[in-house]
């Protein structure tokens, strides 16, 4: 039996580090097979050696975020114990607190995982981004609050958000109300994004005026986007001509990110995905990045990594045969 010992500061970094009923710590104890006993400002790490070295280096990762002011949760806590899985702990130090917008309940955006701090970064950096990646990873509502924050900063003069109306595997049939209407339902997310960032009654004012634009691609045909930040989401199921429609859109001192999953494509069986067409044709091109998420990026419930590596194996297992 092997033991360390590690000193904490201060108490309120040991209730945070310990969580609600101490699920923090009995999920550091189950996932190394070790015992961490709490004295004073002492706490005992004990088991095998090599058990203990990983226990006492996801201590020390969330020690690292708490003292950075970040809240711990069940998603950052499972993403450090997979950082010192894979020996990349040393990697937090990257994650720096970088507020990239803040919604209208006064809440900071802030990229949760390396993937996203990329993605962030990437964004930034380049005129056109595609992120590609599994559902939950955060590409369309982080690619929603660069845009956000662009607009405020009156670094553009509009935001326009689009996707293409393609029917995720059901048939919806005549949809009742007029076209908006019927076009609606499959924008949902991104108003849902939008209205998370600015507020409803602020979102109706600037959609009002023209400043934001919420539509199905087929209306961005004919158009010169200019001092725009414009956002596809669901590009997966866009064709290779309505890509290469809606990416000539681009205007002067605009930004564009296109966003998907191509494990998720909802085109009929013969059509090929225009996203996956664009990734391999603008790999090599300056001032267009590509951000791949995996599952260690997905930001939502533990069970919904869990699901995309479950139909991960099943399709290796297909490719395989």
């Amino acid at each position: 039996m092997y033991e360390q010992i590690i000193n904490v500061d201060r108490m309120e970094q040991a209730v945070s580090l310990f969580g609600s009923f101490d699920e923090n710590i009995k999920l550091i104890e189950k996932e190394f097979g070790v015992s961490v006993i709490s004295r004073g400002s002492e706490l005992k790490v004990a088991g095998e050696a090599e058990d203990v070295a990983k226990g006492v280096r996801a201590i020390n990762g969330l020690l690292t975020l708490i003292n950075r002011g970040e809240a711990l949760s069940d998603q950052n806590v499972r993403y450090v114990l997979s950082l010192v899985k894979d020996g990349d702990e040393d990697k937090l130090e990257q994650m720096t607190a970088d507020c990239v917008c803040i919604t209208s309940k006064g809440k900071p955006v802030k990229p949760k995982t390396l993937g996203q701090k990329r993605y962030i970064e990437t964004i930034r950096n380049n005129t056109i981004t595609i992120g590609v990646g599994p559902a939950g990873t955060g590409k369309t509502y982080l690619a929603v609050a660069m845009a956000v924050t662009a607009f405020r900063a009156k670094e553009v003069n509009r935001i326009i958000l689009t996707r293409p109306a393609v029917e995720a595997g059901e048939k919806l049939g005549f949809l009742p109300g007029d076209l908006q209407s019927k076009v609606d339902p499959y924008l949902r997310p991104l108003y849902d994004a939008l209205f998370d960032m600015l507020g409803a009654e602020n979102y109706q004012k600037h959609h009002e005026r023209g400043d934001i634009e919420v539509a199905p691609l087929a209306y961005m045909r004919g158009r010169t986007l200019d001092d725009s930040f414009i956002i596809l989401d669901e590009a997966q199921n866009t064709t290779s001509e309505q890509m290469k429609m809606f990416l000539t859109r681009l205007g002067f001192n605009s930004k564009m990110v296109v966003t998907g999953d191509i494990t998720q494509i909802d085109l009929p069986d013969g059509k090929r995905s225009g996203l996956k067409d664009a990734m391999k044709l603008l790999k090599n091109i300056d001032d267009i990045g590509t951000v791949r998420f995996n599952e260690k990026d997905v930001v939502r419930h533990r069970l919904v990594q869990d699901i995309i590596k479950a139909y991960q194996r099943q399709e290796e297992e297909r490719n395989r045969k």
